[in-house]
């Protein structure tokens, strides 16, 4: 069964192609037959009620001199296609919003889009964590400068992040005696207008910052760690961090089992778990990234895994 594929992607030719879960996604699709077409978040478009893009057909290659060749540019219905991949980096803003609405109306016309449009919307990638407490450390979120100096106050070292940040930015950790508490709560909270995360310190974050990537609520088995710089508390590749691949853990594939019927009722294919320690702290479903290290360690195969489930959800669809 070849496929239409759609992938709306950041520009092709700025990413970091030897580490792009983007274009292993697309490498795994092309490889099992299916023709794929490029779209940037710009090229999509809605007249009257059809959602609409300008698109064009792809090929992608595993080369660094050369991976991608694009075809000519054709105006085509989204519903059109099998499927669309929505892998779109944040920032999460209002334009990633209004996207959701076009591929909303994809998916009313008969596209699977990948991940489901509402459940970007609904799932705050700090935010939803918070829906399994009993996997994630002591929290708050608020905009109220005297409830994050209390929970600092109560737990000594702390984490402070806002909930539309990515790649580590912004994400200050302050112990008991940091004087610069107050300076870094008026910047994150905008003098108590904006909402901030505040997280207890793990301290197992030495050991690496968790990447755990869940294939429709199935875990593949080996998460990416990744490990701070020296002198840095942040793991995240983008803030210098060292990926290491390892395998998951009894307690990984506990905190998996808490989250997985959830990610699967909301049509998240896709998910990337952020684990710290023991415990949860994110759950990235926009674009989640590792993929190609985590491949390369242990031959997974994880876009293959990604697409045929894509292509097991599209035979199970009734047609008329």
């Amino acid at each position: 069964m070849s496929l239409s594929i759609g992938i709306v992607m950041d520009p092709i030719a700025n990413i970091a192609y030897y580490k792009d879960t983007t274009l292993a996604l697309m490498l795994a699709a092309q490889a099992r037959g299916h023709k794929l077409y490029y779209m940037e978040i710009t090229d999509l478009y809605q007249s009257q009620e059809q959602a609409r893009a300008s698109m064009c057909p792809i090929e992608v290659f595993d080369n660094g001199d050369c991976w991608y060749k694009l075809g000519p540019v054709a105006d085509r219905p989204l519903g059109e296609l099998d499927a669309i991949l929505m892998r779109k980096d944040p920032p999460f803003d209002t334009d990633y919003i209004y996207s959701t609405y076009l591929l909303e109306a994809a998916q009313r016309q008969g596209a699977l889009v990948v991940n489901n449009p509402r459940s970007l919307r609904d799932c705050n990638e700090k935010m939803f964590a918070t829906q399994f407490p009993q996997c994630c450390p002591p929290m708050i979120v608020s905009a109220q400068m005297q409830q994050l100096k209390a929970f600092h106050r109560e737990h000594g070292d702390v984490i402070f992040k806002p909930l539309d940040g990515m790649g580590g930015s912004s994400i200050f950790r302050c112990k008991g005696d940091d004087p610069n508490v107050g300076v870094i709560l008026e910047t994150l909270t905008n003098h108590g207008q904006h909402l901030t995360m505040a997280q207890k310190f793990i301290p197992e974050i030495s050991n690496g910052d968790k990447r755990i990537l869940v294939v429709n609520g199935e875990a593949v088995p080996y998460a990416l760690a990744r490990i701070p710089a020296e002198g840095e508390t942040r793991g995240n590749l983008a803030a210098g961090g060292r990926g290491v691949a390892q395998p998951l853990t009894e307690r990984d594939y506990w905190i998996v089992d808490q989250v997985k019927d959830s990610l699967v009722e909301r049509g998240l294919y896709f998910v990337g778990l952020d684990v710290i320690g023991d415990y949860l702290t994110e759950i990235n479903v926009t674009s989640p990234t590792c993929a190609r290290e985590i491949d390369q360690a242990y031959d997974t195969g994880i876009g293959e895994k990604l697409i045929q489930s894509i292509e097991n959800s599209l035979k199970a669809i009734p047609h008329t």
